[in-house]
C-alpha cells in the first residue's frame, strides 16, 4: 500500500484504509474506489493524504509522483495481514484484466484456451480458499464500465466456495469455480452495444440476452477437460427450480447440481454490484430477497451454505446501518443469518437487527 497526498490521487485508486474526519467519523470507508466526486470531497473535508492500493482498479499499477515514507510499523502480524491482503487483491484485479482480454478475444472468434485460464485463475482461487474473508470486499471493485469482468471473476470465486462448503472434493469444487467464471462467456457472442447500454433493455434486447447461454454452451461443449456438469451450468445457471427461468425453463430435477450453486452465486453478486442500469444493494439485504425465494426458485442447500459463509466470515466485520452509524457484527443467530446483532462504533450500544425490522445493514465496509 502507498500513502499519498490527496493531490497525487487520480480516479480509479483504491482506499486501503478508511479515511477519518476530524470529527473521527468515516468520511469514505476502505476498498472505495475513488471517483472525481470523491476526490473532491477529499479535498472538501482538507484530508492531506491516504493510503491506497499499489494498484488502480483496472489492475495498472498505480504511479504517483511523490510518495510519502513511513516508518515500516513495528507490529509484525498486521505488516503481514496487510501484505497478504494486497497480495490477493493484486491477484484478483490481474485476473479480472486477464478475463477481459480474454473476453475481448472470444469476441473476436478466437476459441476458450482453459489453459490460460486456469493459469490466472487458480492462483487466486487457492489464496481465496486460504482467505475467504476477502469475498466479502471483491464487490467493491467492480466498475459501471468493467461490471461484466469482474461479476465473472467474482462468481467464480464465490460458486467454488460455495461447492467447498457443501463438501465436494477439491476436484469437483475446482471445476464448480471454473463453470462460475465461464458462466456468462457466451455474452462474448451478443451485440457489445446491447451489453454497454446504460439504460434499462427493450423486451428483444432482453431475449437476445437470454441466448447467452446457449453461446456459452457451444464455446464450452468441446473442451474435453471440462466436466459435463460445468458445461451445463454455462448452458443452466438462469434456470430455476419452479421452472420459471430461461433458456428452456426446465424445472429442478433436470438442473444439475452445478448449475444451482452458480445460480445462486450469479444473483448474489449482480444484486451486490454496481451495474450500468442499476445500484448495488446490500449484500446481507439482498440475502434475506434469495432467501425468500430460494423454496421456489433456487436450491435451499445452496442458499443455507451462502448464509453460512456470510455469517462465518463477517463476525467483527464493520458495517453501515441504514441509519448512517457504523458497527461492528457481534454475533449472529442461524434463525436469522441476515439480522445479526452488532455494536455501535460510536456509543457501544449493542443492537439486536432481528428485533428491529427499522434498521437493516447497507453496506460491509471491511
Amino acid at each position: 500500500m502507498l500513502l499519498v497526498k490527496t493531490a497525487q490521487l487520480q480516479e480509479g485508486c483504491i482506499l486501503a484504509e478508511d479515511v477519518i474526519g476530524k470529527s473521527m467519523r468515516v468520511i469514505i470507508p476502505k476498498n472505495t474506489v475513488l471517483d472525481q466526486k470523491l476526490l473532491t470531497v477529499l479535498q472538501k473535508f482538507l484530508v492531506p493524504s491516504v493510503r491506497v492500493q499499489s494498484l488502480l482498479v483496472n489492475g495498472n499499477p498505480f504511479r504517483p509522483t511523490e510518495i510519502i515514507k513511513e516508518e515500516v510499523p513495528s507490529v509484525k502480524n498486521s505488516v503481514k495481514n496487510s501484505v497478504k491482503n494486497e497480495e490477493i487483491l493484486t491477484l484478483y484485479l490481474e485476473a479480472v484484466r486477464q478475463y477481459k482480454q480474454m473476453f475481448q478475444s472470444w469476441q473476436s472468434g478466437l476459441p476458450i484456451d482453459i489453459g490460460k485460464i486456469r493459469k490466472f485463475f487458480m492462483p487466486l482461487f487457492e489464496r481465496v480458499i486460504e482467505s475467504e474473508k476477502e469475498l466479502l470486499t471483491f464487490h467493491h471493485y467492480s466498475t459501471k464500465e468493467d461490471y461484466l469482468f469482474h461479476h465473472a471473476v467474482t462468481v467464480g470465486l464465490l460458486a467454488g466456495v460455495i461447492a467447498k462448503k457443501l463438501q465436494y472434493s477439491k476436484g469437483d469444487y475446482c471445476q464448480v469455480a471454473i463453470a462460475g467464471l465461464l458462466s456468462d462467456c457466451g455474452m462474448a457472442k451478443i451485440d457489445p452495444k446491447i451489453i454497454e447500454k446504460s439504460t434499462a433493455l427493450t423486451p428483444q434486447e432482453y431475449k437476445e440476452i437470454k441466448q447467452h447461454t446457449a453461446y456459452g454452451y457451444k464455446m464450452v461443449q468441446k473442451i474435453p477437460s471440462l466436466q459435463e456438469g460445468v458445461k451445463l451450468a454455462v448452458l443452466q445457471h438462469h434456470e430455476r427450480n419452479d421452472g420459471s427461468g430461461y433458456l428452456f425453463g426446465v424445472e429442478q430435477n433436470k438442473i444439475h447440481p452445478y448449475s444451482r450453486i452458480v445460480a445462486v452465486a450469479d444473483v448474489y453478486h449482480a444484486m451486490i454490484s454496481e451495474r450500468p442500469y442499476r445500484k448495488k444493494q446490500s449484500p446481507f439485504k439482498v440475502l434475506e430477497q434469495i432467501q425468500h425465494d430460494c423454496f421456489g426458485k433456487f436450491d435451499i442447500s445452496v442458499v443455507n451454505a451462502l448464509s453460512s459463509i456470510l455469517m462465518t466470515l463477517s463476525i467483527g466485520t464493520k458495517v453501515k446501518l441504514s441509519n448512517e452509524q457504523i458497527a461492528e457484527i457481534v454475533f449472529f443467530e442461524s434463525e436469522s443469518p441476515t439480522r445479526p446483532m452488532v455494536k455501535l462504533i460510536d456509543t457501544n450500544e449493542i443492537i439486536a437487527l432481528r428485533e428491529r425490522r427499522d434498521l437493516f445493514i447497507e453496506e460491509i465496509i471491511n
